[in-house]
Order: C-alpha cells, then sequence, then structure tokens
C-alpha cells in the first residue's frame, strides 16, 4: 500500500544532468538537513527520468502525494531549445501528482556549464558560456581557485560551496540585468523560464533553490 506519511520538513527530490550537480545538491541536503528533506537518485537524469520514475518506481510514485518540491537541476545549452515545449509538459504533469497544492517544480539552471554557478562563488561576471573554448576557460577559472576541483568532487565542491550567499547575490543581479534584454520577470514562472531556455543568455538560477531553503530557517 502507498505510503502517506507527511514529512515535518518540505520533501524534495533533486534531478541532476551530471556529477557536478550532484555534488553539489549533496552539500545542500547537508547544509540544510535541519529544514528540509533533499532527496537525488543515484543516477543522472533530468525531466524523463523523473517522469519515468514517478510512473513506475514505487520508491518515488508512493511518495507522490507528500512530495512538497521537485528541482531540476541542469545546464542551458543552445542543443536542448527545441525541447522546451517537451519538457513543460512533462513539468505540468509532475505538478498534477499532488493536488492542494500542487508540487511546486523549479528549474536550477545555469548557462553552459555548472563551473559558471561555481564561478559566482568568487566574483560578478556574466562572460559568453556556450562554446566548448567558453566552459573549458570557465573550468580553468575554477581549478585556479580550487586547485582539487574536478567534476563530480564532493570535498572540492563543498568548499567552494561554502561561499554561497557570494554566488546568490552575483546571480541575483545578473537576472535583474536581464530585464533590460527582454526577460519576461524575476518571477520564477513558466514564461520566465522558457525565455531563459531559449535564449541562452548568460545567468543561473540556482540561487532561488537556496534562497528558498535559507527561508525556511525564519
Amino acid at each position: 500500500m502507498p505510503r502517506r506519511i507527511k514529512h515535518a520538513k518540505p520533501l524534495i527530490f533533486v534531478f541532476c544532468e551530471g556529477e557536478s550537480e550532484q555534488a553539489y545538491t549533496d552539500f545542500l541536503k547537508q547544509r540544510f538537513a535541519n529544514v528540509a528533506v533533499i532527496k537525488r537518485p543515484s543516477a543522472t537524469g533530468l525531466f524523463e527520468e523523473a517522469d519515468r520514475r514517478f510512473q513506475k518506481d514505487p520508491k518515488f510514485r508512493d511518495y507522490a502525494e507528500v512530495t512538497d518540491e521537485i528541482w531540476f537541476f541542469f545546464d542551458v545549452e543552445t542543443k536542448d531549445i527545441g525541447k522546451w515545449e517537451q519538457r513543460l509538459a512533462m513539468i505540468k504533469r509532475l505538478r498534477r501528482l499532488r493536488r492542494n497544492p500542487n508540487i511546486r517544480v523549479r528549474l536550477l539552471m545555469t548557462t553552459g556549464c555548472i563551473e559558471y554557478w561555481l564561478m559566482l562563488h568568487y566574483k560578478m561576471f556574466s562572460p559568453p558560456v556556450l562554446e566548448v573554448a567558453d566552459k573549458e576557460r570557465i573550468l580553468a577559472e575554477v581549478v585556479a581557485r580550487e586547485a582539487s576541483y574536478v567534476k563530480g568532487d564532493y570535498e572540492a565542491t563543498a568548499r567552494i560551496a561554502e561561499r554561497y550567499p557570494i554566488a546568490v547575490e552575483h546571480a541575483e543581479k545578473i537576472l535583474c540585468n536581464l530585464l533590460s534584454d527582454g526577460l519576461p520577470g524575476l518571477e520564477d514562472t513558466d514564461e520566465r523560464n522558457q525565455w531563459l531556455c531559449k535564449q541562452c543568455k548568460t545567468f543561473s538560477t540556482v540561487n532561488e533553490a537556496i534562497t528558498f531553503l535559507e527561508q525556511l530557517h525564519r
């Protein structure tokens, strides 16, 4: 019989594109364990993975009614522009897994590569991050500040993530700057997220998930 035990803390499932996103999620899981229950699959995978898990995997399906939020942690790249409509259909389906209220779906997006989000922990900047050379340059900057960093390494990622208040401030400013480029608004809406996914400007919205977790402390 499906379990219907409601967690005292918000229950959040996080689906990650890669191992670096998983490592950062694990940092958030530990840092905010007193205010939220954060779970993630051991395997990587995004929208299709979540859709499949909540339909067929009892570990997810039976918790749908008590799931508060589902997060997708991924890079925004030009090759994925045509996937927005399909992804939005799955987002809407996932929201309806729980009623009164629906499940909240957040998109933790970063242009090009997660290393851009990591660099926001050190400085405010918004360079192009779509070409291979751009990503390699950002990765080199991260390694210059955290020499042991490699993708998926928890210890190195956690040392960088300790500076998350700086990254949150920088990411908020960058999103505000996009208003002059046509961003429909700062509120987390499907319209805004479609614009971000299709325009591929340099930005990150990981800050919004962290702000949510911080507000749970209050």
